[in-house]
């Protein structure tokens, strides 16, 4: 997908590539077979030490759920995948946001890691807190997933974490090469085909929940099939329209329409005819300084639409990539055209110092800093966020902590805030995002530390939204752990037509004398736990005011005597209506009477020293409803070794710590894979606790649950 920087490719990730010759060769010689070839978990997040051992595994039996491609014509158009039994788990959960604007140029985000499938591909996460992640949604509009599989379906988790924030999802398919050639004079013979390997396509992205396809032909193709590859780009867009409005095919700047495969980097008429088919046009990256406003001028009203490829890894492209990834995005912005950049995984594979977290913000800041930001949230109540970012080290709800294990799924990022990355490091307090601290909920928190001195304060930036409020009251609250002499508010920015500009701060008690005619106090609505995490909140009524930013508002008490060191940090936040609040607490979360919960594929097989190992398929459903889905759900696993309460199928009441965290799951069903249980269990009670958006969740005793029975199992 490079270009002539294709070639490169392969010098650049040796490893990678022989994997995936690899794995092109050996799916091909399973060919009569619903096979895949499926890297083992890993402890590093590389897919180098992945290529080492790659099983076999048959994806239509049960199995720890993963996404992966498709890799020929012959899959696509049998619709093996439906029938496969991950596909469940593979569809995302999270509507998105909103739509795009059409009157600015957007940014597309290109993700290339590694080739793909990596610790991402584990549906129900793994246990790597190192693998590689994005967290600047803010800061884009499309995201692509790409690898070099003939059809890449993104793995949900990016799908569900991108829609949060407002940000569209396209997987790729590809042709390359003479193998590519092949397939493209396969699917194209004839109108018809064109046709129906469009709606497969078409099918795969309304069935799985994202919003569309980049189309890379990287290919020669024979001339008298032209006219069916442009049927294809054609049918692709409007099938696609139909089923998931506001979805987007993208075609990418390779072969024209000619045939040739001769890539322009500009927007002219050897490439046009296949633009005026679809949503846009990607160009290829070794364009030069005068290309982007041809390109803008070719493309007229839909000046937008055209995408200028950056690669990051900077071969051949225009201002060097890299760490001046921002020359390149300075020009488009000033030509008014898109961007898209390809790879910023490069941060993470060649291992930019001093850390990946540090670098990632420091790269993206470069962004930032030319386009500015492009997503604004949140837009609609309720907001809540607990910084999550989809890894860490521990998972904990209301600041009880559920497991200390490491973990990565990129679908339990909750909304990210916009912190501002300073290099030079003079700010009094410096705000970063900890996944190794304890946590209110999730796995991460914002950690402010530094200095402050008598009855100085300090503000960061978190949220930018576009918050319209009604007349109805709102409740904000927050968590914060820190000593008594570290204090931490939230001051509030609004506009209004009629009111100008108001900031409010909310905090525990007042802070600063000066600030008197700003300041709201909060009551503490939830003392210091075990786990010294103290809840604020506070209600308001701003009818005809518009929320626009949202800060952390750091300060001490007067006449501290004690060291000018200031430690907080900030668990969540959440702003919710009045009247949803009363909704959400009869409708959103279903007591455990309104649901059924039931197990398949249930196996049991002797383990070590006398033990056994569980692996079973929990499916769940509210009674009435067809569509009964929610954000969320925590899974929980608890022995059960009395006969008489496996007879009665009620399980004793026991202390809540034998009952084990399994993971989390965005879809009704989860699947367990090598539950331990000791000889003595007589079965195993599972308890799905239901969870919202918006942080609430079921008490445990009121979750559904169900007690499988272990007895008679081999």
């Amino acid at each position: 997908m490079r270009g002539d920087l294709l070639r490169a490719y392969f010098s650049r990730r040796t490893l990678v590539s022989l994997y995936n010759l690899f794995f092109t060769i050996s799916h091909n010689l399973l060919t009569s077979f619903p096979l895949s070839l499926i890297m083992p978990k890993s402890n590093d997040g590389g897919a180098e030490s992945d290529a080492e051992s790659v099983p076999l595994l048959d994806l239509s039996k049960p199995s720890s759920p993963i996404s992966f491609p498709i890799k020929s014509l012959q899959d696509l158009k049998s619709r093996f995948y439906f029938d496969s039994f991950h596909f469940q788990f593979n569809r995302s959960t999270v509507p998105l946001r909103r739509d795009l604007p059409d009157n600015r140029p957007r940014v597309l985000v290109c993700h290339d890691m590694k080739g793909g499938y990596v610790d991402d591909k584990w549906v129900q996460g793994c246990e790597n807190d190192a693998g590689y992640a994005i967290w600047h949604w803010y800061l884009m509009d499309v995201f692509v997933y790409f690898s070099h599989s003939l059809v890449t379906i993104p793995p949900p988790c990016w799908t569900n974490t991108a829609h949060r924030h407002g940000v569209k999802v396209l997987g790729t398919f590809i042709t390359e090469w003479d193998e590519g050639k092949a397939t493209c004079s396969e699917m194209l013979a004839t109108k018809e085909s064109a046709q129906m390997y469009a709606e497969r396509l078409a099918e795969l992205a309304t069935s799985l929940g994202f919003d569309g396809w980049l189309i890379n032909i990287e290919n020669e193709i024979d001339k008298e099939q032209v006219p069916n590859l442009m049927e294809f780009v054609s049918h692709l867009t409007k099938v696609l329209h139909l089923s998931t409005p506001g979805s987007l095919v993208i075609w990418y700047d390779s072969v024209t329409v000619h045939g040739h495969l001769k890539w322009q980097d500009h927007l002219n008429e050897k490439n046009k005819p296949f633009f005026d088919l679809c949503d846009g046009i990607f160009m290829n990256y070794t364009w030069k300084e005068s290309y982007p406003k041809l390109s803008a001028e070719v493309a007229g009203d839909r000046k937008y639409d055209v995408y200028m490829g950056i690669d990051v890894f900077g071969r051949g492209s225009f201002g060097g990539g890299q760490w001046t990834v921002d020359t390149a995005l300075d020009l488009l912005k000033r030509n008014n055209v898109s961007a898209a950049i390809f790879a910023p995984g490069w941060v993470y594979e060649t291992a930019q110092p001093p850390n990946f977290h540090t670098a990632q913000n420091k790269w993206w800041s470069l962004v930032e800093k030319s386009w500015g930001i492009v997503q604004t949230y949140p837009q609609v109540l309720p907001f809540y966020s607990d910084f999550n970012q989809g890894f860490g080290n521990h998972v904990s709800l209301e600041g009880r902590q559920l497991s200390d294990a490491p973990w990565y799924n990129i679908s339990c990022q909750s909304l990210q805030p916009l912190l501002e990355f300073k290099e030079d490091n003079t700010d009094v307090i410096q705000v970063t995002i900890d996944t190794r601290d304890a946590s209110y909920n999730g796995g991460g928190n914002i950690v402010f530390k530094g200095r402050l001195e008598g009855d100085v304060y300090f503000t960061a930036r978190l949220f930018k939204p576009l918050l319209h409020l009604s007349s109805s009251p709102i409740t904000v609250s927050y968590s914060v752990k820190s000593d008594e002499t570290c204090k931490l508010g939230l001051l509030l920015s609004f506009s209004s037509a009629s009111h100008g500009t108001k900031s409010i701060l909310v905090a525990p008690q007042e802070p600063i004398p000066r600030l008197d005619h700003m300041f709201l106090k909060c009551l503490v609505t939830s003392e210091q736990t075990v786990s010294e995490w103290t809840v604020h909140e506070t209600s308001l009524v701003m009818d005809e005011h518009t929320l626009t930013e949202i800060s952390a508002f750091c300060y001490r008490t007067e006449n501290s005597t004690k060291a000018s060191e200031y430690v907080a940090l900030l668990g969540h936040i959440s702003i919710k209506d009045h009247v949803q609040l009363l909704q959400q607490n009869f409708v959103s979360l279903p007591p455990a009477s309104s649901w059924v919960i039931e197990a398949h594929n249930i196996e049991l097989v002797p383990g070590n020293f006398g033990s056994k190992i569980l692996m079973v398929k929990l499916e769940w459903k509210q009674k009435h409803l067809e569509d009964s889905g929610l954000p969320v759900y925590n899974v929980y696993a608890e022995n059960v070794k009395s006969t008489g309460a496996l007879r009665s199928r009620k399980v004793l009441e026991k202390p809540r710590s034998e009952r084990v965290f399994l993971g989390i799951s965005h879809v009704p069903a989860y699947y367990v894979s090598e539950l331990v249980v000791d000889s003595d269990v007589k079965g195993v009670s599972f308890v799905v606790q239901p969870c919202g958006e918006d942080g609430l969740w079921r008490k445990l005793d009121d979750s559904p649950n169900l007690l499988v029975d272990l007895e008679g199992l081999s």
